[in-house]
C-alpha cells in the first residue's frame, strides 16, 4: 500500500452512540417522559392487583421467589406466585425506561438541567422502591409499610408528571402569570390531594383488602375514616372549581384552563368511584380503579402547579386577559 494512501477514520462506536443521543428535545424525548409517566402509573394498578386478589406474599420471599430461587417453583400452587411475581418483574421496565429517559437527556444536562436532575431522581428512585416493596413482604404486608409502598409510588409520578410537563417548555427563567390568590388556591389544592392521598391510605389499611388473609390491619374505623377521607376530597372539589372559573382570564398565556379542567374532570370521576364502592362492598375493579385515578390525580394536580409559570420571554397578558402582541395586531389591523 502507498504510505501516502490515507486510511478515513471512523469514529468510535461509543462515540456513534453519544452523537446520536438527542442534544435538544425531540420527539424520542417526549416520548418516553409520556412513557415514564404511564408505566409509574401503570404500576400501581398492578400493584394494587396484587394485593386486591390476596397474592402480597405469593412469592413469601425477598429479593428472591421463595428460598433458593428467584421465580415460582411448581411445587408452589395457585395463581398468587405469578401474579406477585409478575408485579416483580415489571420493575424491570420501570428502570429500563428510566435508563432510556436519563440518556435521551444526558446530553443536555448544561441546556436543560431540570430534566436531567428529574430523569437522575426518578431512575435513582425506582430501586428505592423496589425495596420498599421487599420490606413490605418481609413485614409480612404490614398495612403502614404498604402504605408508604404506595405514597412513594406517588413521588414518582409527581416527578414524572414535572418532567412532561416540562419537555414541552423551553430552558430559562421563568414568570408566574397567575393572581397571588391563584397561586395560593392552588398550592391549597395541593395540600389537599396530599392529604386525601393519605388518608386514603389510611382507609385501605383498614378495610378487609389486606393482600394477604393472615396480614394484620392498622386498627382503625373504616367507616370513620371513609368519611375523614371525604372530607378533604370535598374541599379540592371547590378549590378546583375556583381555579378553574379564575383561570379563564389566564388562558392567553397559560394552559392552566386546560390542566384546571383535567383536574376537575379526575375529579368528578374519582368521587364517583369512590362513592360506588363503597356502596357495594369495596368490590376489587372498583378499589384498584380508585387507586390509579389517586395517581391520576397527583399527574394532574402537578400539572397544574407547573403551568402557574411560563417562560419569562412569553408576551403578558393585557388587562382584557389578551397577550400584548395579541393586543398589538389587533391595533395595527384596525389603523
Amino acid at each position: 500500500m502507498p504510505a501516502d494512501t490515507a486510511t478515513p477514520v471512523r469514529p468510535g462506536f461509543w462515540r456513534r452512540v453519544w452523537e446520536w443521543l438527542p442534544d435538544r428535545v425531540d420527539g424520542r424525548v417526549r416520548f418516553f417522559a409520556w412513557a415514564t409517566l404511564v408505566v409509574q402509573v401503570g404500576i400501581v394498578g398492578t400493584g394494587g392487583l396484587v394485593r386486591l386478589t390476596g397474592s402480597g406474599l405469593g412469592c413469601p420471599t425477598w429479593p428472591q421467589c421463595t428460598e433458593g430461587s428467584f421465580v415460582p417453583t411448581p411445587e408452589m400452587e395457585g395463581i398468587h406466585p405469578i401474579i406477585e411475581f409478575g408485579n416483580r418483574t415489571l420493575t424491570f421496565v420501570l428502570a429500563a425506561v428510566a435508563i432510556v429517559m436519563f440518556l435521551f437527556v444526558i446530553r443536555m444536562r448544561r441546556t436543560r438541567p431540570e430534566l436531567f436532575w428529574l430523569a437522575l431522581a426518578i431512575g435513582l428512585y425506582v430501586p428505592l422502591q423496589a425495596v420498599i416493596g421487599g420490606i413490605t413482604v418481609l413485614t409480612r404486608l404490614n398495612p403502614y409499610v404498604v402504605g408508604l409502598h404506595y405514597l412513594a409510588s406517588g413521588v414518582l409520578v409527581v416527578f414524572a408528571a414535572m418532567l412532561v410537563a416540562r419537555v414541552y417548555t423551553v430552558a430559562g427563567p421563568r414568570r408566574v402569570v397567575a393572581p397571588r390568590w391563584y397561586v395560593a388556591v392552588t398550592w391549597i389544592a395541593a395540600a389537599l390531594v396530599a392529604v386525601t392521598v393519605v388518608v386514603g391510605v389510611l382507609v385501605t389499611g383498614s378495610g378487609p383488602h389486606a393482600g394477604d388473609g393472615g396480614a394484620a390491619r392498622n386498627g382503625l374505623n373504616p367507616e370513620l375514616m371513609q368519611h375523614i377521607h371525604a372530607w378533604p376530597s370535598y374541599a379540592l372539589f371547590a378549590c378546583t372549581l375556583v381555579l378553574l372559573i379564575g383561570s379563564w382570564r389566564l388562558r392567553a398565556t397559560s394552559r392552566l384552563p386546560q390542566w384546571t379542567a383535567a383536574l376537575l374532570g379526575v375529579e368528578l370521576v374519582q368521587i364517583a368511584v369512590g362513592l360506588w364502592q363503597a356502596r357495594t362492598g369495596l368490590p376489587i375493579v372498583l378499589v384498584n380503579i380508585h387507586m390509579v385515578l389517586a395517581m391520576l390525580l397527583l399527574a394532574a394536580m402537578t400539572a397544574v402547579v407547573m403551568h402557574l409559570s411560563v417562560p419569562a420571554a412569553a408576551p403578558e397578558p393585557d388587562q382584557k386577559g389578551s397577550s400584548g402582541s395579541t393586543a398589538m395586531a389587533r391595533n395595527s389591523s384596525v389603523r
